[in-house]
Order: structure tokens, then sequence, then C-alpha cells
């Protein structure tokens, strides 16, 4: 009995009690961490934190499908049956998600009291999808992309829902540019947490990131049912319904009336035969942002694919390929990490101004390196399309969120993810059939933001003056 007592209540046991709160301790500790940084300045209170959270768990899974895609598709293979590969992705994925993405959007503005659901329908469908690629992506098969295809169009349809639920959690005295930033770069953070994760999960086998996906996006989806059940709900809501021509604009008691040219000049939304507000034009301020977004996300696309065989291939600055590739990825993602980052800081500023800036500040950098083309030019470009095209999506987001009507903004942010992607194609494309010339890849690219900045920068700076409509929740 006494030795009974000295192992089952003693210093054994309390030894162990011991050793499990020390193993626990920095994992705690870590959490905590998180939480009271993602639920800062009354992110907690408003919801918006757990967004952050969820988001950042879609991020971390969406990167362990990437690392598992391009370890068959790109890595795994010589540089001539790679941009093969990665050309058959692009046309097998990209052409049918044209087709499909359109319908995200009106689908999803019927469903204003099940977002939560839909998010959690978009989580555990890529958690049943990565678990169909991991018995396929050891061999590369065809049978690989069509679940591809549906892991895209899911994370697609979850991205346009998060942006719209945005402004619905949004804090006192915080801008919309403000809250989009912190989204995103909880996003970022876990990406690149997640990136050395998928690479360890390689090593094991080519369908162990997928696997670690699905435990992923199987957490995500516990998470969507986590957040607010305002989420769901349209009370308290006053919808903007903007009409053409020179009746007035109904807007809400709690958003000023534009100037009265602007209305007579052009209104962003009419209304459909059966009498719903529709997506008509989205105004000249999200119309012009689109465009300067559009550029650079071809310019992204651009480069991710034109150096990444130009770098495998032609090195820079005597370095090997591989760490030619890694300056690449760390300045870009870096980069984009600072955008972001920088997205929060500047805060109420208005976006048109914010993305006629970056886009003239890319163009010169471009032309910079083409003029000098080198190791330190390459990763200049590479951290500059990062700020960019984070500074330009966070504020082509705070347009859509600021003057689309509630009733139809799903649908714009689905139509603009929609351009969005397609753009990224199209640079991607261009960059897999361009000879791997560095000097001729920068001109391109030079090219590519000279053509946007000449559609979008004059149009961004006159609606920055002009003032527009505020359709915000009430």
């Amino acid at each position: 009995m006494a030795g009974a007592r000295w192992h089952g209540g003693g210093p054994i046991q309390r030894s162990g009690r011991w050793v499990v709160h020390a193993l626990r301790l920095p994992f705690a500790a870590t959490g905590r961490g998180i939480r009271r940084a993602t639920h800062a300045h009354g992110a907690g209170e408003s919801g918006l934190g757990k967004l952050i959270e969820l988001h950042a768990v879609n991020s971390a899974g969406d990167m362990l499908v990437t690392v598992a895609l391009a370890s068959t598709i790109f890595f795994s293979v010589p540089t001539d049956q790679a941009r093969g590969r990665v050309a058959l992705y692009l046309a097998i994925t990209m052409a049918p998600f044209a087709l499909l993405a359109p319908v995200v959007g009106p689908l999803l503005d019927r469903l204003p009291h099940g977002r939560r659901a839909a998010m959690a329908g978009a989580m555990l469908t890529r958690t049943v999808l990565a678990l169909t690629m991991a018995g396929a992506v050891a061999g590369g098969g065809l049978e690989l992309y069509p679940a591809a295809l549906g892991v895209l169009v899911a994370s697609k349809a979850y991205g346009v829902i998060r942006s719209a639920i945005v402004p619905r959690l949004l804090p006192p005295r915080f801008s919309l540019v403000k809250a989009n930033s912190r989204v995103t770069l909880a996003g970022l953070l876990a990406t690149g947490a997640a990136a050395p994760l998928g690479a360890g999960l390689h090593q094991i086998g080519p369908s162990w990131p997928l696997y670690g996906a699905c435990v992923i996006f199987l957490l995500g989806g516990f998470l969507s049912f986590t957040l607010p059940h305002k989420v769901d709900s349209a009370k308290g809501e006053a919808r903007a319904q903007l009409t053409s021509g020179q009746r007035p604009l109904h807007l809400p008691v709690t958003v000023r009336k534009p100037r009265a040219r602007v209305g007579r000049a052009r209104s962003a939304f009419g209304r459909s035969r059966s009498g719903r507000p529709g997506l008509r034009t989205v105004g000249p301020s999200v119309l012009h942002a689109l465009q300067a977004c559009a550029a650079l996300k071809t310019l992204s696309g651009f480069l991710t694919l034109f150096l990444a065989f130009l770098l495998r291939d032609q090195p820079v600055g005597g370095l090997g390929p591989e760490v030619s590739l890694g300056l690449a990825a760390v300045c870009a993602g870096g980069g984009n990490a600072l955008g972001t980052a920088i997205g929060a800081w500047l805060r109420a500023r208005g976006p048109e101004r914010i993305i006629a800036v970056v886009l003239s500040s890319a163009l010169a950098v471009i032309i910079v390196s083409a003029a000098f083309y080198g190791a330190v030019t390459v990763a200049a470009v590479a951290a500059t399309a990062g700020i960019s095209q984070a500074l330009g999506k966070l504020s082509l987001d705070a347009l859509i969120q600021r003057d689309v009507p509630e009733e139809v903004r799903t649908s714009a942010f689905s139509r603009s993810e929609t351009t969005l992607q397609l753009a990224w194609v199209v640079g991607g494309a261009i960059g897999i059939a361009l000879p791997l010339h560095g000097v001729l890849g920068m001109a391109v690219a030079a090219a590519v933001i000279a053509l946007g900045a000449a559609m979008s920068v004059r149009g961004l700076l006159s609606a920055s003056r002009q003032g527009v409509t505020y359709p915000r929740v009430a």
C-alpha cells in the first residue's frame, strides 16, 4: 500500500505533471501570444480576430497543396519537361475556372444568411479533394488536374466570402485597408510557417503535404462556425440602391451624398428586370483599380514562372540555381509582407492614390532592372512586385468594400478575383513562352506595367479628386 501511494500520488506523479507542464508551456505561451496579436485593438470584440485566425489556417493549407504540386510538376523533371507540365496545368485548371468562377459570385450573393456554412463547405471540399490528390500526386497523372481545379475554385469561393464579410467585422476606428492588411498579413505569416513544414512532410513522401493539408482544412471547417453570428445576419444593414440617370441616389443615412455631377455622369449600379440591383459597372475608382491590379497580377504571374525557369537554367551573380531561386522567392515574399504592413500603417489614405503610386514605382524599378540586369536588380524587381501587388490588392478590396452595395458586393469580389486570376495566368503563359533571356524578360515586364499605368493612373487620380459614395454597413 505504501509503495502504491509512493508511485501513484507521490514524487513520481508530481514529476510527471511537471514534465507535462514544461512541455505544454511553450505551446500555451505561443498560443496566447497569437491570440493577443489577432485580437488586438478591438478585433477580438468585433470578431475580426477570429477571421484573421481562420484566414491563417486557410493560407497554411493552400501552401501545403502548393508544395505538393510544385514538387510534382516543377522540381521533379528537367526544365523543358517542367515548362510543358506547367503549361498543361494552366490549360487544364484555368480554362474551366474562367467558366466556373463567374457563377460563384451570384450564387454566393443568394446565401447572405449562410456565409459561415459556405466557408466551412469550401474548407471541407478541399479536405476531400486534397485526399483525392494524395493518391495521384506521386505519378503526376492527368487525374491530378481536375482535383486541383476543384481546390482552386473552392479556394476562390472562400476568398470571395472572406473579402465580402470584412466590413461586417470592422472594429471601431479601423479603416478597411488596415483590416484587410491584418487579415492578409496573418495569411502571409502562416504561409511562411507552412512552407518548411510542407518541405519536411515531402521528405517523408510526396503525398504527405496533402495529408497535412487535409488536417488543416478540417480545422478550418470547424473555425468557420466560430465566426460571429452577425456574419450570417443582414440585421442593421442599409443597402445602397444606386440608380441611373438623374434620379436621386438612395443612400444610407450614415453615408454622405456624392457630388451631383458624379451621379449624373455615371452610376455604379442599376436594376435588373427582376427589380434586384444588378452589377452593371463598378464606377471609376473600382474599374481603374481593377485595371491597375490586373497589370500587377500579370506581372506577378510572369515573374513567377519566367524567373523560375530562367534562374533554374541561368543563375545570376555566380550563385547556384537553388540559391538564385531562393533569393527571388525570399525577396518576393518579404516584399509581400512589407506591402501588407505598409497597408496597415497607411490606414485611411486614399486607395486610389496608393494604387497609382505603387504602379508608377514598379514601372521605374523594372525599367532600371532592364537596363542593369543582375542579381541585385532581380532581387529588387521581386521585392517591388511583392510590395506593389500586396498594396494594390488591399486597396482594390477596400474600394470594393467601400463603394459596392452589400447586395452585389460578393459578385463584385468574384468578378475581380476571376479577372486577377486570369491576368496571372496570362502573365504566366507569357513567362513560359518567352525565351530565357533576362533583359528581354525585364523589358516585357516593363511593357506590361506601362500598359496598366496608361490605362488606369489618370482615371484613379481623377476619381480620388472627385469624391465617391460610401455604401457601408450601418
